[in-house]
Protein backbone atom coordinates (compact mmCIF):
# COMPACT_ATOMS: atom_id res chain seq x y z
CA UNK A 1 0.00 0.00 0.00
CA UNK A 2 2.82 2.40 0.92
CA UNK A 3 4.54 1.68 -2.41
CA UNK A 4 1.29 2.31 -4.29
CA UNK A 5 0.82 5.66 -2.54
CA UNK A 6 4.40 6.64 -3.36
CA UNK A 7 3.84 5.75 -7.02
CA UNK A 8 0.62 7.75 -7.17
CA UNK A 9 2.33 10.70 -5.46
CA UNK A 10 5.26 10.52 -7.88
CA UNK A 11 2.90 10.39 -10.84
CA UNK A 12 1.03 13.46 -9.59
CA UNK A 13 4.28 15.37 -9.08
CA UNK A 14 5.43 14.43 -12.59
CA UNK A 15 2.05 15.37 -14.08
CA UNK A 16 2.07 18.67 -12.19
CA UNK A 17 5.60 19.47 -13.36
CA UNK A 18 4.71 18.57 -16.94
CA UNK A 19 1.61 20.76 -16.88
CA UNK A 20 3.56 23.74 -15.57
CA UNK A 21 6.18 23.40 -18.28
CA UNK A 22 3.52 24.08 -20.91
CA UNK A 23 3.20 27.80 -20.32
CA UNK A 24 2.06 30.28 -22.91
CA UNK A 25 5.10 31.58 -24.85
CA UNK A 26 3.86 35.13 -24.16
CA UNK A 27 4.28 34.48 -20.43
CA UNK A 28 7.73 32.98 -20.96
CA UNK A 29 8.74 36.34 -22.46
CA UNK A 30 8.21 38.09 -19.11
CA UNK A 31 11.57 38.65 -17.38
CA UNK A 32 12.44 35.58 -15.26
CA UNK A 33 8.84 34.27 -15.29
CA UNK A 34 8.47 31.23 -13.00
CA UNK A 35 5.24 29.23 -12.68
CA UNK A 36 5.19 27.38 -9.34
CA UNK A 37 1.66 26.00 -9.44
CA UNK A 38 -1.54 26.40 -11.40
CA UNK A 39 -2.39 29.46 -9.29
CA UNK A 40 0.96 31.06 -8.37
CA UNK A 41 3.83 32.54 -10.38
CA UNK A 42 6.54 35.17 -9.98
CA UNK A 43 8.36 37.36 -12.46
CA UNK A 44 10.20 40.55 -13.17
CA UNK A 45 8.42 43.64 -14.48
CA UNK A 46 5.82 42.85 -17.17
CA UNK A 47 5.19 45.25 -20.04
CA UNK A 48 1.68 46.55 -20.82
CA UNK A 49 1.31 43.81 -23.42
CA UNK A 50 2.50 41.17 -20.98
CA UNK A 51 -0.12 42.26 -18.43
CA UNK A 52 -2.67 41.54 -21.17
CA UNK A 53 -1.11 38.09 -21.68
CA UNK A 54 -1.42 37.46 -17.93
CA UNK A 55 -5.12 38.34 -18.04
CA UNK A 56 -5.57 36.17 -21.14
CA UNK A 57 -4.00 33.28 -19.20
CA UNK A 58 -6.45 33.53 -16.33
CA UNK A 59 -4.42 35.53 -13.82
CA UNK A 60 -6.78 37.24 -11.41
CA UNK A 61 -4.43 39.33 -9.32
CA UNK A 62 -1.03 41.00 -9.48
CA UNK A 63 1.08 41.76 -6.41
CA UNK A 64 3.95 44.19 -6.97
CA UNK A 65 6.70 44.28 -4.33
CA UNK A 66 8.92 47.12 -5.49
CA UNK A 67 8.69 50.89 -5.86
CA UNK A 68 6.99 52.66 -8.76
CA UNK A 69 10.05 54.90 -9.28
CA UNK A 70 12.21 52.01 -10.54
CA UNK A 71 13.51 52.78 -14.06
CA UNK A 72 11.51 50.04 -15.82
CA UNK A 73 8.40 50.21 -13.59
CA UNK A 74 5.12 51.15 -15.21
CA UNK A 75 3.93 54.21 -13.27
CA UNK A 76 0.31 53.39 -14.13
CA UNK A 77 0.54 49.61 -13.64
CA UNK A 78 -2.32 49.74 -11.16
CA UNK A 79 -4.60 51.27 -13.80
CA UNK A 80 -3.41 48.84 -16.48
CA UNK A 81 -4.02 45.81 -14.25
CA UNK A 82 -7.38 47.05 -12.95
CA UNK A 83 -8.39 47.89 -16.55
CA UNK A 84 -7.82 44.21 -17.39
CA UNK A 85 -10.24 43.25 -14.57
CA UNK A 86 -7.49 41.90 -12.32
CA UNK A 87 -6.91 42.78 -8.68
CA UNK A 88 -3.79 44.88 -7.98
CA UNK A 89 -1.82 45.14 -4.76
CA UNK A 90 1.49 46.85 -4.07
CA UNK A 91 3.82 46.29 -1.13
CA UNK A 92 6.89 48.51 -1.60
CA UNK A 93 9.92 46.48 -0.48
CA UNK A 94 13.28 48.22 -0.23
CA UNK A 95 15.77 45.87 -1.91
CA UNK A 96 18.45 46.95 0.57
CA UNK A 97 16.23 46.50 3.64
CA UNK A 98 13.47 43.88 3.31
CA UNK A 99 11.32 43.52 6.42
CA UNK A 100 9.42 40.53 7.76
CA UNK A 101 6.29 42.69 8.11
CA UNK A 102 6.33 43.19 4.31
CA UNK A 103 6.49 39.45 3.74
CA UNK A 104 3.63 38.90 6.20
CA UNK A 105 1.50 41.52 4.41
CA UNK A 106 2.00 39.51 1.22
CA UNK A 107 1.32 36.15 2.93
CA UNK A 108 -1.84 37.53 4.56
CA UNK A 109 -3.10 38.73 1.19
CA UNK A 110 -2.48 35.28 -0.26
CA UNK A 111 -4.38 33.62 2.60
CA UNK A 112 -7.35 35.94 2.04
CA UNK A 113 -7.33 35.24 -1.68
CA UNK A 114 -6.44 31.54 -1.65
CA UNK A 115 -6.85 29.93 -5.03
CA UNK A 116 -6.89 33.18 -7.02
CA UNK A 117 -4.35 32.92 -9.82
CA UNK A 118 -1.65 35.35 -8.71
CA UNK A 119 1.48 36.86 -10.20
CA UNK A 120 3.96 38.18 -7.66
CA UNK A 121 6.48 40.49 -9.33
CA UNK A 122 9.22 43.02 -8.78
CA UNK A 123 11.78 44.37 -11.23
CA UNK A 124 13.83 41.27 -12.11
CA UNK A 125 12.20 38.60 -9.89
CA UNK A 126 14.83 38.68 -7.14
CA UNK A 127 12.59 40.08 -4.37
CA UNK A 128 9.67 38.07 -5.75
CA UNK A 129 11.53 34.74 -5.81
CA UNK A 130 12.64 35.31 -2.20
CA UNK A 131 9.03 36.00 -1.14
CA UNK A 132 7.90 33.04 -3.28
CA UNK A 133 10.48 30.81 -1.60
CA UNK A 134 9.18 31.81 1.84
CA UNK A 135 5.51 31.49 0.88
CA UNK A 136 5.96 28.11 -0.74
CA UNK A 137 7.99 26.71 2.18
CA UNK A 138 5.95 28.21 5.04
CA UNK A 139 2.43 28.07 3.62
CA UNK A 140 2.75 25.58 0.77
CA UNK A 141 4.79 22.90 2.52
CA UNK A 142 7.25 22.79 -0.38
CA UNK A 143 10.56 21.30 0.80
CA UNK A 144 13.29 23.88 1.43
CA UNK A 145 15.67 22.25 -1.06
CA UNK A 146 13.08 22.33 -3.88
CA UNK A 147 12.05 25.95 -3.23
CA UNK A 148 15.71 26.97 -2.88
CA UNK A 149 16.61 25.31 -6.20
CA UNK A 150 13.74 27.19 -7.86
CA UNK A 151 14.88 30.49 -6.36
CA UNK A 152 18.43 29.83 -7.53
CA UNK A 153 17.27 29.63 -11.15
CA UNK A 154 16.94 33.42 -10.84
CA UNK A 155 19.52 34.37 -8.21
CA UNK A 156 21.54 33.41 -5.14
CA UNK A 157 20.38 35.83 -2.41
CA UNK A 158 22.94 38.30 -1.15
CA UNK A 159 23.72 38.60 2.57
CA UNK A 160 20.86 41.03 3.23
CA UNK A 161 18.27 38.78 1.61
CA UNK A 162 19.73 35.59 3.06
CA UNK A 163 19.49 37.09 6.56
CA UNK A 164 15.94 38.27 5.86
CA UNK A 165 14.94 34.78 4.65
CA UNK A 166 16.55 33.17 7.70
CA UNK A 167 14.74 35.58 10.05
CA UNK A 168 11.32 34.83 8.56
CA UNK A 169 12.00 31.08 8.50
CA UNK A 170 13.10 31.15 12.14
CA UNK A 171 9.94 33.06 13.13
CA UNK A 172 7.98 30.22 11.52
CA UNK A 173 10.02 27.36 13.00
CA UNK A 174 11.58 26.32 9.69
CA UNK A 175 15.23 25.29 9.39
CA UNK A 176 16.84 26.73 6.22
CA UNK A 177 19.50 24.05 6.11
CA UNK A 178 19.05 21.17 3.74
CA UNK A 179 21.20 18.83 1.75
CA UNK A 180 22.57 20.71 -1.21
CA UNK A 181 21.42 24.13 0.04
CA UNK A 182 24.26 26.60 -0.28
CA UNK A 183 23.36 29.88 1.38
CA UNK A 184 26.76 31.48 0.78
CA UNK A 185 26.10 34.97 -0.59
CA UNK A 186 27.64 35.73 -3.98
CA UNK A 187 30.61 38.10 -4.06
CA UNK A 188 29.65 41.78 -4.18
CA UNK A 189 29.31 43.33 -7.62
CA UNK A 190 32.28 45.40 -8.72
Amino acid sequence: MKTLLLLIGSALVCYSAMALEEIDPALAEITNFRQYSASFASAGQPTREQFQALADNGFERVVYIAFTNNPNALPDADLVVKGLDMEYMQIPVDFGNPRPSEYYAFADSMARNEGRKTLLHCQVNARATAFSFLYRVIDGNVPVDQAKADMNTVWQPNETWRDFIFEVLEENGVDPNCEGCDWTPPPPRQ
